[in-house]
C-alpha cells in the first residue's frame, strides 16, 4: 500500500510532468513571496530572448555604477565591479548558479534595456503561461513589501514551461554545481543536486517573509518530478524536506502509458464529408500516474466536440480523453484528427443526407 505524504513544509507541490498530474498539493494556491525563485522567469525571459535572436550569449552587458552601488554585496551576489562588461552567457551562470542579485538586475537591462521594462516582459510571459496568481515586481525576488508574488502551482508552471521549451539552455544552466568569478567560486544551493537520482534544477529561494524554499526537478527515465516548497524555518529543514518530498513522489508513484502519440483512440462520425468518420489520436503519448503497486483501475472516456463537420485538417483538434482515477483525480487530454477529410461534392452530400433519413 503506498504511503501519505506527511511533510512539514506550510506550501508545497508536486508534479508529474509526464502525465501532468499534481501529485500531491498543499496551499498550492496560496500567494507567496517568491524569494529567489522569481530569477526563474528572470531566466525564461532571458531563454526566450536567445531563442528569438533578440540578444547572443556572448554579447556583453556593461555593469552600471548606479546598479552597482545599488546591488553590491546586497544579499546574493556574483562580485559583479562597476565598468565591467560581462557576457549574457557569464550572467545566467550568476543569475541560476550563485543567485546573484546583482546579475539579475545587470542582465535584465542587458535584455531590455532597462529594470522596468524586463520586468513588464517578466509580467507579460506569466500571463501568458496562465500564471493568473503571480507579479514580478523586481528580476531578482528581493523583498519589495508584497508587489512580487506567485503560488507553488504558478512557478510550477514556470519551471514546466522552462523544461519543456528550452531543452538546451535548462541542461546549460540550471545544474551547475559550482561558478567562479571574480576569483571566488560558489557552489550551487540547491539540495537535490548530487544527492537525488536525476535531480537536474531548479532554484532556491530564501527571505524573512518567505521562508527557505526551493523549486526542484528531477527526472528518471521518462518521467519528471517538478516540485515547490515554501515557508520552511531552516535552510536544514529545506534540505531534509525537498530530499524526502522528491523520492516520495518516484517511489509511491508510477506511471501507465495508455497510448503512444498518433495511436486511435476512438472514432468520430463526421457530417457533409466524404467519408463517414475521422479517428481521434493522441496528440502525445499519453500515460496516467497512479499509486505504485496499486490495483487502481484508471476510468477512460474519450468525447468529441461535436458536431463534426468537414472539411477537417489533419492534426485538428477535435476531442478529449478524460483519465479518471480512483482518488477522483482527473486528466484531460487532447485528441486530434488522424487525417484530413474533404467536404463530399454535391452527391456525397446527397448520399449522406439519404443514410440520416434511413437511420431515422
Amino acid at each position: 500500500m503506498a504511503k501519505p505524504y506527511s511533510g512539514s513544509a506550510p506550501v508545497a507541490y508536486l508534479l508529474d510532468t509526464f502525465s501532468d498530474r499534481a501529485l500531491y498539493e498543499r496551499d498550492a494556491d496560496k500567494r507567496i513571496p517568491t524569494a529567489s525563485m522569481a530569477k526563474m522567469m528572470t531566466a525564461y525571459v532571458t531563454f526566450n530572448a536567445l531563442k528569438d535572436k533578440k540578444v547572443s550569449r556572448d554579447q556583453k552587458v556593461k555593469v552600471s555604477p548606479a546598479t552597482w552601488r545599488k546591488w553590491n554585496n546586497k544579499g546574493s551576489t556574483m562580485f559583479l565591479r562597476a565598468n565591467e562588461s560581462v557576457s549574457i552567457d557569464n550572467l545566467l551562470f550568476g543569475v541560476l548558479t550563485l543567485s546573484g542579485n546583482d546579475a539579475s538586475v545587470v542582465l535584465a537591462e542587458g535584455v531590455a534595456e532597462s529594470e522596468e521594462g524586463f520586468v513588464a516582459e517578466m509580467n507579460a510571459a506569466a500571463k501568458k503561461l496562465g500564471m493568473a496568481n503571480t507579479h514580478f515586481a523586481n528580476p531578482n525576488g528581493w523583498p519589495d513589501g508584497g508587489k512580487t508574488f506567485s503560488t507553488a502551482r504558478d512557478l510550477a508552471t514556470l519551471a514546466q514551461a522552462i523544461v519543456i521549451e528550452h531543452p538546451s539552455a535548462f541542461e546549460r544552466y540550471f545544474s551547475r554545481k559550482s561558478f567562479r568569478w571574480s576569483n571566488v567560486t560558489q557552489a550551487n544551493r540547491n539540495p537535490l543536486l548530487g544527492v537525488i537520482d536525476g535531480a537536474d534544477g531548479l532554484k532556491t529561494g530564501h527571505s524573512e517573509a518567505a521562508g527557505y524554499c526551493l523549486a526542484g526537478t528531477a527526472k528518471r527515465g521518462d518521467r519528471r518530478l517538478i516540485m515547490i516548497i515554501a515557508g520552511l524555518p531552516t535552510m536544514q529543514s529545506r534540505v531534509a524536506e525537498a530530499r524526502k518530498f522528491m523520492n516520495w513522489g518516484f517511489s509511491e508513484w508510477e506511471t501507465e502509458s495508455l497510448f503512444r502519440k498518433g495511436q486511435t483512440v476512438t472514432q468520430a462520425p463526421v457530417q457533409m464529408g466524404a467519408v463517414d468518420s475521422v479517428p481521434l489520436v493522441a496528440s502525445w503519448d499519453f500515460s496516467a500516474t497512479k499509486r505504485a503497486q496499486s490495483k487502481e483501475k484508471l476510468q477512460l472516456k474519450a468525447r468529441y466536440y461535436g458536431p463534426i463537420r468537414a472539411p477537417i485538417r489533419k492534426g485538428e483538434a477535435l476531442g478529449e480523453l478524460i483519465v479518471r482515477s480512483a482518488d477522483g483525480k482527473k486528466q484531460v487530454l487532447p485528441l486530434v484528427a488522424g487525417k484530413s477529410v474533404q467536404q463530399a461534392g454535391f452527391l456525397g452530400r446527397a448520399l449522406n443526407g439519404a443514410r440520416a433519413l434511413v437511420r431515422m
